[in-house]
Order: structure tokens, then C-alpha cells, then sequence
């Protein structure tokens, strides 16, 4: 194209005739390996619906997936799924629900938990009536694509913040898949029976890929590129794979789908400056890492972040007490055995905790600081409030005040001037391993990376505690202090410091044992504004064309659990299959 420059500055469209050509110029200047219609990152539970309805309404799919295997974030999940609005599978148990009633639900300003938080005020209504409208149908589209639910009425167990009115929550079987946390399948009497992502997320990867969906693996999403640094259609993307640069083109649409933030230190940390690097056993890691890629990426071409009370609201599971001790992945519905692909990272299986009377959690000053058997925050679900009026502000004075202030306990410091809590140890002694019936060997624990001490006095357990992140050295006076107080609540049967309901175990017996105990991170409640169409919004309020997003690396919505990401993968897809081609 020839362009006379005197003329176009006599004119009145000069800015945009030459922006144009400078995005032209930006698009043909990157060379392109390979193109597709339409290119998903990340092959979780926003990617893999998104990539499959692309494909199966006849556009050519790729999706690039950071990590050696295909599942994200949601194979690692207990694999419950609370979508409502009217599904068949409510249908079935005679619950009564309408797309009306999850969005009234999800927008009741009203509902708050047990400590004051609420679960709803601050989602996007525009997001959420995306969401209402589309439930059933993506309830639909995963039992056509093979995932089975355990055959009970829905019911609320694992569900934070999904709605007061009714019972939504559905529970993945895993059937005859394998499960990524031993490498086999389920034992037989609990393949139709016990809820697990394996069940969500193995159905979709084989649907996808039958339908002809390419998954590319190990391949790390760089850049995302559009046709000027941060105005025009997006284009395409670039990956890396072993160590060589790849650039994607996309004629209609690039849909992220990345999982979140909360394994990025620095990013988690403008929502939480508590946040730094001990807390470094998150939900779904070492499968799956929430690396906010798909978040800088979308913020480097123009996209605004949203939802940001979401995040760092104190409900349901954006932080969770640990399930297991003893090693540095502790999330409470994910423990890796051997066998799994992934155990040389996990390292160990940890310690299950029953009810946290065998143990006293202290600060790296070997100091309690909370009633162990204290709760993580609470959220809202059916049940919760038994006087539950939509839109009325008695739903919050009707409830009894619980602060659950275990989480913050742990994570407020020691005085030192450094923004986080540090680590946290459980302590215990040999008779209590003999009543959990522990055993304190590899691979139950995780010794030599610093996850787990032993000794056989209380002062040489403190002296012995020295890892990466202890950042100051346990005082052995302390923690000893510490215990002969503890066991004098045994003896007199009341916690005088923390209330402790009656305290059963003194802690006497050596060995002596230290196990990590640290808060878990999981849930990510903020991410990049989308509208209704999932489409991508930048800091004008504007729609960036061609860019959507789902799931963990959006924000506006405070739903914990794989319903908001296989539904905005749904949307999505849906949307971005109907884009017209660009030449």
C-alpha cells in the first residue's frame, strides 16, 4: 500500500490511517511457524471445553500447555462441580432451580460469613448472568463428553460460596481413569463413588483430543501479540519449548485459560503483602503451577485486572490450615503417592491430621499463637444460614459471629518487620505418632528438604530446626516454655491462652517431632476483566478483540470450585468459534 504522507496530514484521519499502518507493519513483522483458528493456553478446566467446542463448531485448535501433562489445576481437585440453574441432574433428585435463582444467589449483597466477609457484593453481575444463563448447558455438554457423577442428589461438600437457595454441588467419579496422584486407578468399591478431578479432567482430555484438538505439552506461553503493542485484534501468541521460541498465529481467537496466580509470589503479593515465599506448598503444585501468565501476559497488550475484593476476601478456600504435615505440599484434597508422575517433586505424602489434639502448632519463635482445632474461614452454601432471605440484611445479623481467625493468626509474624508469617511447625511426641498412627519415615515426610525435624529433647528440636525459610533461629527456651504451659492445660483441662476445647495429650514422650504446618494457598479470585462473551477488557473499558479468558485468570467472581471454569470455558469457546477470520 502506497500512502502520500503530505495528504494525510492534510486530512482529518491521519492518527488512525497511521496507526493502522504501524499495526500492520507490528503483525507481518513477526514470523509466524504455524497457524490455527484458534489457539487455547492451557489444557485445564477452562481450556479443554473452550478448545473442544471450538473444534467441534469446525475450527482448527491448538492448545499450548505449560506443563508435561495435560489437566491443570482441576485434576489435582476433590472434583466437586456446583452448577445449577435447572441441570438435568437436579432434575433428576427434585431439586427446583432457574438460571434466575444462581444469579440471585450469587449477587445477594446480603450474605456474609461467619466473620463478617461476603461471599457475594462484589462479584460482576455481568459475569455472573453469563454464568446463571449458562450452567445447565455446560452441565450438558460435560456428560456428553464423558464425565460421570457420582449417582446422589446434588448436596453441598466441598462447595464455598455457591449459593444459599438450593443444593448444587456435583461430585466427578473417577470410573476406570487413573488417578494422577498414585499412577493407578481408583480401588474398585470407589471408582463410581468417591469425587476427584481425575474424573472431570481425563473425560475432557480424551474428548478433545478425539475430536481432534492438538495438545501441545511442555510448551510455555511467552507473549501474546497484537496487531499494535496494545491496540487492534489479537493475533496470535508466542511459546517456548525447549528452549526454542515458537510463534502462533490466530485467525480468529486466543483463549487463556492459565489457572491463576497464586504460585507467583510477587503477583499474589499486590492482592496480600502477607504473602511471600514460605507459603510455598499451593494447592495443585508440583502438578500444576499458577504462574499468572496468562494475566501478565493479557496486562502487557492493554487488559485490566478485576474482582480484586474477591482475592483477598476471608471466605471459603483462597487460604487453607494444611491437611497434611510433615512435608511441603499440604493441601487437604491432594496428597501424591509413589507411583504418581510427579512424587520425585512432592517428595512425600505428609501426615494426615485427624482433629489437632495430637499436636500444638508454634510460630518459627516456637510460640502457640491460636487454638489449634480452630477453623479456616467459613463461607456461605446451602444450609449455612437456616434463615436465609434473599436480599435481607438480616442474613448477616442472624448469624452467630465466628472470626476463624486460625489463618490470620498464623500469617501475622513475629515482630521482626518482615511482611510474612513464616513457617509454622506442628509439634508432637512419639505417643502421639503411636495414636495417629504415624509412621515418621520417608516417604510420609520430608526431612531432608527441611519439611520435618526430630530429636529427642524439645531443646535440641528447636536448635535443629534450620531451612530456607525459617528466618530466624527457634529460641530452645521458647519452645519449651511453650510445652510445659501446653501441658499444664492438660492437667487443669482448660486452655487459659487460645481456648483450646479441653486439651486430651500432654507432650512428653520423646522422640520429639517439628513438622511443617504452614497455611496452603489456593484459590485465585481476581484476574482479568472479562464481559458475558468471556471477551477480554482493557483499562478503557474497552473489549481487546480476539483475546478471551476463563476460569482462575479472570476476575468478578468469588465461586470456589471448577463450575466457574468449565463454564466460562464453555462461553468462551462458544463465542471465539463464531469470530469472523482474519486474513
Amino acid at each position: 500500500m502506497t500512502i502520500n504522507r503530505r495528504k494525510l496530514l492534510a486530512g482529518g484521519g491521519v492518527a488512525a490511517t497511521l496507526a493502522a499502518t504501524e499495526q500492520a507493519r507490528a503483525a507481518n513483522a513477526v514470523k509466524w511457524n504455524r497457524v490455527v483458528d484458534v489457539v487455547v493456553v492451557g489444557a485445564g478446566a477452562t481450556g479443554l471445553p473452550a478448545a473442544i467446542v471450538a473444534r467441534e463448531a469446525g475450527n482448527s485448535v491448538v492448545i499450548v500447555e505449560a506443563e508435561p501433562h495435560a489437566g491443570g489445576h482441576a485434576i489435582c481437585s476433590g472434583g466437586n462441580m456446583p452448577l445449577g440453574g435447572g441441570t438435568s441432574f437436579q432434575k433428576k433428585w427434585g431439586v427446583k432451580d432457574s438460571p434466575d435463582l444462581v444469579f440471585q444467589d450469587l449477587t445477594d449483597w446480603s450474605v456474609t460469613s461467619a466473620n463478617g466477609s461476603a461471599d457475594y457484593r462484589y462479584n460482576d453481575r455481568e459475569v455472573i448472568r453469563a454464568f446463571a444463563d449458562n450452567c445447565a448447558a455446560t452441565c450438558e455438554f460435560l456428560i456428553a463428553h464423558g464425565v460421570v457423577f457420582v449417582d446422589k442428589a446434588p448436596d453441598t461438600q466441598g462447595g464455598n460460596s455457591v449459593g444459599a437457595s438450593v443444593p448444587r454441588e456435583m461430585h466427578c467419579a473417577p470410573v476406570d481413569w487413573p488417578l494422577i496422584q498414585t499412577g493407578k486407578p481408583a480401588d474398585p468399591d470407589k471408582r463410581l463413588t468417591m469425587s476427584t478431578g481425575n474424573g472431570l479432567m481425563h473425560p475432557l482430555i480424551a474428548s478433545a483430543r478425539k475430536a481432534g484438538v492438538e495438545i501441545l505439552l511442555s510448551h510455555r506461553m511467552k507473549s501474546i501479540h497484537r496487531q499494535g503493542p496494545q491496540s487492534g485484534p489479537v493475533v496470535g501468541v508466542t511459546v517456548e519449548h525447549e528452549g526454542k521460541t515458537i510463534n502462533i498465529r490466530a485467525r480468529k481467537a486466543v483463549i487463556l485459560g492459565t489457572g491463576g496466580s497464586t504460585s507467583n509470589v510477587n503477583f499474589r503479593r499486590m492482592f496480600d503483602p502477607r504473602l511471600t515465599e514460605e507459603y510455598c506448598g499451593v494447592a495443585g503444585t508440583p502438578w500444576s503451577y499458577q504462574d499468572a501468565s496468562g494475566e501478565i501476559a493479557g496486562m502487557a497488550i492493554g487488559a485490566s485486572l478485576w474482582g480484586l475484593y474477591n482475592n483477598t476476601g476471608e471466605f471459603g478456600s483462597g487460604v487453607t490450615k494444611p491437611g497434611t504435615i510433615g512435608g511441603q505440599f499440604g493441601y487437604v484434597n491432594l496428597r501424591f503417592f509413589p507411583g504418581s508422575e510427579v512424587f520425585p517433586k512432592a517428595r512425600s505424602t505428609g501426615l494426615p491430621v485427624k482433629d489437632w489434639q495430637d499436636v500444638i502448632t508454634v510460630n518459627m519463635l516456637g510460640k502457640r499463637f491460636y487454638d489449634e482445632t480452630g477453623r479456616q474461614f467459613s463461607s456461605d452454601n446451602y444450609g449455612v444460614n437456616k434463615d436465609y432471605v434473599p436480599n435481607s440484611y438480616l442474613n448477616a445479623k442472624n448469624l452467630k459471629w465466628n472470626p476463624n481467625n486460625w489463618l490470620n493468626a498464623a500469617m501475622a509474624g513475629v515482630g521482626d518487620g518482615h511482611n510474612g508469617g513464616g513457617p509454622i511447625w506442628a509439634i508432637f511426641d512419639s505417643a502421639a505418632a503411636e495414636r495417629e498412627k504415624w509412621d515418621l519415615k520417608a516417604p510420609n515426610v520430608d526431612a531432608d528438604n527441611g519439611f520435618f525435624f526430630s530429636a529427642d529433647s524439645l531443646g535440641e528440636l528447636a536448635r535443629k530446626i534450620r531451612m530456607k525459610y525459617q528466618r530466624l533461629p527457634m529460641p530452645p527456651e521458647n519452645l519449651e516454655a511453650t510445652v510445659a504451659r501446653y501441658n499444664s492445660f492438660v492437667d487443669s483441662g482448660k486452655d487459659d491462652d487460645f481456648g483450646k476445647p479441653k486439651p486430651l495429650h500432654k507432650i512428653e514422650k520423646g522422640p520429639f517431632y517439628a513438622a511443617w504446618a504452614t497455611p496452603v494457598l489456593h484459590d485465585t479470585r481476581a484476574g482479568l476483566r472479562i464481559n458475558a462473551k468471556g471477551q477480554v477488557v482493557d483499562m478503557n473499558g474497552d473489549v481487546i478483540p480476539g483475546l478471551y479468558c476463563g476460569g482462575e485468570t479472570a476476575g468478578g467472581f468469588s465461586l470456589h470450585g471448577l463450575a466457574r471454569a468449565t463454564c466460562q470455558g464453555f462461553v468462551a469457546g462458544t463465542n471465539a468459534a463464531k469470530e469472523t477470520a482474519r486474513a
